[in-house]
């Protein structure tokens, strides 16, 4: 009787195990046919546009094209991109090594110095080179942040003992990216290594990547980046508390030990958007989501979310709001909708992603970088989506 009932309980949990198993994969199909309705044959086409106008260089280094006049320019920021893209692409089988490594040579020739490897922030073509001036050789956080992580990706898709050693390079860049461009008391990206006096505060919103400083928290086997994604988290929460959208500015002054907001002013930093939901902040519901795709984090998809609630409230989505949510431009910008689009896919927001659902698979445009390759890089976000690429 011992061994009937034994046999009788193997019996019974091996049904629960399978059971266990069938719904599993049931509520994974489920979840991958509600989320994503983008092939891969578009995305990849998109891609194929995507590099055709705004990739340059030659067979050994590459840039991304960020002006429209008949010399080039780039910058750090658009570097940063350009290599997310193709590892990216790489992952879903679009491309290959050889072009990551020819956009990784060029940053290689354009950091600070041989012994700084943050990368100089802008190069402009003089002839059959892009230099970068004296005051040109300073960085920007966002830039080299998206470098490091493109590079543990490659790492981790193709290995380090090929031609260029990715771990060693995302090293490097992860020691001098925490000793210049974050702030020692509040544990938060700088705008660069240049910033002083009050403006040593100023944080970028959009560089609370999240995600990235799990990754790099992971990756370096150093509790340090812990503490900047948990005040990244802290500070994006408190942020979007702040007002009924969620909607937040594309600087803010964060300091002390207690992380105390403060606004900015208008032309403080870059612009007179300074204080609104600009060009920079632009980025949040893509950064913020990626962070939900990616971990789950609670925090990630209450603040994507509340963003995304706004904007099913909005006839459309214009260019640069208040950050109550009062339209400043009537023209619409892939650079303001498509991190919204995706943020949609990522938490299953079926409102925005009926409304909006061709916005990321018309043509990549021309002649116009910025939008265009954030479309681009939300575009491969989902893609990741669909092949549960980490």
């Amino acid at each position: 009787m011992f061994r009937r009932h034994k046999y009788q309980w193997l019996i019974s949990g091996l049904i629960i195990l399978v059971s266990f198993a069938i719904g599993i994969a049931i509520y994974n199909t489920q979840s991958e046919t509600r989320r994503t309705g983008i092939s891969s044959q578009t995305i990849q086409s998109q891609y194929q546009l995507w590099k055709k106008f705004y990739l340059r260089g030659d067979k050994t280094q590459k840039f991304v094209k960020t002006n429209n006049g008949t010399k080039n320019q780039t910058l750090s920021e658009a570097q940063g991109y350009g290599m997310l893209i193709t590892v990216m692409a790489a992952q879903q089988g679009f491309d290959n090594q050889r072009v990551f490594n020819q956009l990784t040579n060029y940053y290689l020739n354009h950091r600070i110095s041989s012994q700084d490897s943050l990368m100089a922030w802008r190069q402009n073509q003089q002839g059959n080179k892009m230099v970068s001036t004296k005051a040109e050789k300073t960085s920007a956080t966002d830039g080299d942040l998206d470098i490091a992580y493109a590079l543990i990706l490659a790492d981790k898709h193709w290995g380090s003992k090929g031609k260029i050693n990715y771990h060693i390079l995302a090293i490097r860049l992860l020691n001098d990216i925490y000793s210049q461009e974050i702030n020692v008391k509040t544990g938060l990206p700088k705008l660069g290594n240049w910033t002083k006096g009050r403006n040593n505060n100023v944080v970028r919103t959009s560089d609370l990547i999240s995600a990235y400083f799990r990754e790099f928290a992971s990756y370096t086997k150093d509790g340090k980046w812990t503490k900047t994604m948990q005040n990244s988290q802290f500070t994006l929460q408190k942020l979007s508390n702040q007002n009924r959208t969620g909607l937040m500015p594309d600087f803010v002054m964060i300091s002390g030990n207690d992380l105390n907001l403060k606004a900015v002013k208008a032309n403080q930093v870059a612009s007179k958007y300074d204080a609104q939901y600009a060009f920079n902040a632009c980025r949040i519901p893509w950064r913020v989501a990626y962070d939900y795709q990616m971990n789950h984090s609670r925090i990630s998809k209450n603040v994507a979310g509340k963003i995304d609630r706004f904007f099913e409230t909005q006839k459309k989505i214009t260019a640069i709001y208040t950050l109550n949510g009062r339209p400043v431009e009537n023209y619409e910008n892939e650079a303001f909708c498509a991190p919204v689009v995706y943020s949609a896919e990522v938490l299953g927001n079926q409102v925005l992603k009926k409304r909006y659902k061709k916005v990321l698979i018309n043509p990549i445009v021309d002649k116009d970088y910025y939008p265009a390759t954030i479309q681009m890089l939300t575009l491969l976000a989902i893609g990741n989506m669909n092949n549960k690429t980490r």
